[in-house]
């Protein structure tokens, strides 16, 4: 599927800022399911300083500073991705049952090195906690699949949490919305990922954007879809490396050739669309619009709606 995403990101501030500097990721990742045709980043006012980097997961970030007096800031950015559906791991990886995969990163001196061990640890936003193992344990019966386990928990908070888009920020901890049963696809991801770590399980979180599809008869707005946030679990390999397979609570599936990855990282924090360090503005307002849509859609739909993800 070939798809165009633009993602703008409007600041006013009040008053001016003096000076900026800012970290975005907003390119999209290549992966065995997803190729980066295009991409370019306009900002305005431009900025004195620019540059693009890899971090420590391997996204790219772009750095760049406003050495100006400036009112306002627009970031767009503007994607051109090829995607395919993704590839399962072969089966030995898929019939791994999920206490296997917890010895596999339980510390023991002289054990070989797996990069995903990192993802086990609690970070910023995903604590461990006694009340995400026991909402977990349902899912995780004794020699159960971790694939099978990990899906069978993406489908129970599918049916169990209600998408609540007043109901937390992003400053909400997980527990408290893991209590309330709502939230947004921020705290799902969190949430799901607080589950399998609680348990030894290695797990990530992932941004990026979601094509949904519209109502019939109702047009596409552009700026009405939204970011999206979901689950990477990692599955061990034999002598080769791990795989890491993707889900999707808010939705309760599995990514598919309509989803874009934009980056990956332990939590929200390692991977905001935007941050930075302001020298002024002690007041701001922000407008932020995502649209994605098919390049290749038949004329009839190409001006189809689709709702916020």
């Amino acid at each position: 599927m070939l798809l165009e995403v633009t993602h703008e990101t409007r600041y006013a501030y009040t008053p001016p800022v003096e000076t900026a500097q800012h970290l975005a990721h907003l390119r999209p990742l290549v992966t065995a399911s997803q190729e980066l045709l295009e991409h370019r980043l306009e900002i305005t006012p431009e900025p004195a300083q620019r540059s693009e980097s890899a971090d420590g997961y391997g996204n790219a970030r772009a750095f760049f500073a406003l050495e100006s007096t400036h009112e306002s800031l627009s970031v767009v950015a503007r994607s051109l991705v090829r995607t395919s559906a993704p590839v399962l791991p072969e089966a030995a990886a898929l019939a791994l049952p999920w206490e296997q995969v917890r010895e596999r990163f339980r510390y023991r001196k002289g054990a070989p090195y797996d990069a995903a061990a990192e993802f086990v640890f609690p970070s910023r936003y995903v604590p461990r906690h006694d009340d995400f193992a026991a909402y977990a344990r349902p899912s995780f019966a004794a020699g159960r699949p971790l694939f099978e386990a990990a899906e069978d928990l993406t489908l129970r908070m599918f049916t169990d949490f209600i998408y609540d888009g007043d109901s937390t920020e992003i400053s909400t901890p997980a527990v408290q919305a893991l209590a309330q049963r709502r939230g947004v696809c921020q705290d799902f991801a969190h949430i799901m990922i607080a589950c399998l770590r609680t348990l030894g399980l290695p797990a990530r979180y992932v941004s990026g954007y979601l094509l949904t599809q519209p109502p019939p008869g109702e047009e596409r707005l552009v700026g009405a879809d939204a970011s999206h946030a979901w689950v990477s679990v990692y599955l061990p390999g034999g002598e080769e490396a791990g795989s890491w397979v993707d889900f999707d609570p808010t939705n309760g599936r599995q990514p598919g050739e309509d989803y874009v990855s934009l980056a990956v990282g332990r939590d929200f924090a390692d991977v905001s669309p935007m941050r930075g360090v302001l020298h002024g503005g002690a007041r701001h307002t922000l407008k932020v619009g995502v649209t994605v849509q098919p390049v290749d859609a038949p004329a009839e739909d190409e001006d189809a709606q689709a709702p916020a993800a």
